[in-house]
């Protein structure tokens, strides 16, 4: 039965994480809010509740979720060949509104869709969102809105597009701030030598460059080539190309 759970009251929201729990274990879909947009979450782990996010959003795995993780140092259990630039990145901008595109540990036993070997991983600054990753664990989240309508701000606009898909609803207010726009987490390519902004969103380039100058803006090309980089047709071992993003950039906001 589809609950919402009012998260601005104490006891309700007890109530809320408590059922959020037990929905996530059960690999059914909750929405929770998130510091950029409200998030539609499932067990990253579950290949079946992945595939119930993406239904309920009517997406493809061509657009695989990101997944949101509750402290800095699960970084590494879920990605490898992290870079020094991605850790500056990670460590400057998290919790907050950044999500850097890694190599997945191959030994994780997930399927996310098409990631062609990455996973795209955030930390969110939001209370709520902290709780429940607390009680679950990494969870696949993507924004709260069937694909091609607009992000959902509250809990209730989620509803009212997701409906009976998503087994609890848990409502914090507005997010960002009521009044202004939703704003995407910004998507970095931390997979290739040269770290590239796939998706603008909440951290500004000039923000990222002041940690990593290096950091290519969305559409730019180094000015020149590492010296040990070659194009992807030519590396023979599924290294990236540092000329393309590992992923492509999504059309809806993502949590």
């Amino acid at each position: 039965m589809t609950t919402t759970y009012n998260c601005t009251s104490e006891d309700q929201r007890a109530l809320g994480l408590e059922h959020a729990q037990r929905a996530i274990s059960e690999k059914k879909c909750v929405v929770f809010p998130t510091d950029t947009v409200y998030g539609i979450a499932a067990d990253a782990f579950s290949p079946q509740a992945v595939t119930m996010l993406l239904v309920s959003k009517g997406r493809s795995r061509a657009m695989p979720p990101p997944v949101l993780i509750p402290r800095i140092n699960a970084l590494d259990g879920l990605a490898t060949d992290i870079s020094a630039d991605a850790r500056k990145l990670a460590e400057a901008f998290w919790p907050g509104g950044l999500t850097l595109i890694l190599h997945a540990q191959p030994s994780l036993d997930w399927d996310l869709g098409e990631t062609q070997g990455t996973v795209a991983l955030r930390m969110p600054a939001d209370e709520v969102a902290l709780e429940i990753l607390t009680l679950t664990g990494p969870l696949a989240v993507s924004s709260a809105n069937r694909t091609g309508q607009a992000p959902a701000q509250t809990a209730a606009e989620a509803r009212a597009q997701l409906a009976e898909s998503v087994e609890v609803y848990l409502e914090g207010g507005f997010r960002p701030v009521e009044g202004t726009d939703a704003v995407p987490s910004t998507i970095v390519d931390a997979t290739g030598p040269v770290l590239r902004v796939v998706r603008d969103g909440a951290v500004s380039l000039d923000r990222l460059r002041e940690h990593v100058p290096g950091v290519l803006g969305l559409g730019e090309v180094p000015t020149a080539e590492p010296a040990d980089a070659v194009p992807a047709e030519d590396a023979g071992d599924g290294t990236p190309d540092v000329r393309k993003p590992a992923a492509p950039a999504e059309k809806d906001p993502e949590a």
